[in-house]
């Protein structure tokens, strides 16, 4: 199967952004510290680390794994992005948290966000180097989408510039990531609904 075709069978799944129940509370030990929300220019070791966490967390996991990604701005040649590194695994289950969190609490992540009502995500988060670790199941939309996003902005300059400028614009008075994030969803929205048109044509 194509990746295209691929892409077309789930399609009314992509195209459908769902929220999770709002008063569930993903924190697993509460909401972690306010950090400094800062986009540093594209640094060109960021796909090596990506890696070298690839290879650790496929040789502790072995079977459990599906597949590993790079994804979010630091998986993008060029574009200026949080210097944290977005990682999703597919696992087949994320619910059965015991086949894959002690493992990857020995390699230093920590569960940070569990949300059950929200494609069964849950993340972990690495302080050194900085990586959030997103967990997923197959075939899972928010995984799909962000590999559509990836690729349609390696491969749409135009689109990549527009996001780099909006990422700017969204780090003016904010102090948390919920807000920086929600800052760029208008353009986040418009571009995916380009890609969602180009593949459904």
């Amino acid at each position: 199967m194509s990746k295209k075709q691929y892409f077309l069978n789930h399609l009314s799944k992509i195209m459908t952004f769902e929220e999770g129940d709002s008063s569930e509370n993903p924190w697993v030990e509460g909401a972690p510290q306010k950090e400094k929300i800062e986009v540093v220019e594209y640094n060109p070791e960021w796909p090596s680390l990506f890696i070298k966490q690839k290879s650790r967390i496929q040789n502790a996991l072995g079977s459990v794994v599906i597949s590993i990604n790079h994804v979010g701005s630091t998986a993008v040649p060029g574009l200026p992005a949080k210097p944290v590194i977005d990682i999703d695994l597919i696992v087949a289950h994320p619910e059965n948290e015991q086949l894959y969190v002690p493992l990857l609490e020995e390699l230093g992540y920590q569960l940070t966000i569990r949300e059950p009502s929200w494609y069964q995500h849950r993340m972990l988060r690495l302080e050194q180097p900085r990586v959030n670790l997103h967990i997923f199941a197959p075939d899972c939309p928010e995984h799909i989408r962000h590999i559509l996003f990836r690729d349609w902005l390696v491969s749409h300059p135009e689109d990549k510039e527009l996001y780099q400028n909006v990422k700017k614009e969204a780090l003016i008075s904010v102090d948390n990531v919920q807000s920086y994030n929600q800052n760029k969803q208008v353009v986040i929205r418009d571009i995916y609904n380009r890609i969602l048109e180009f593949i459904s044509k």
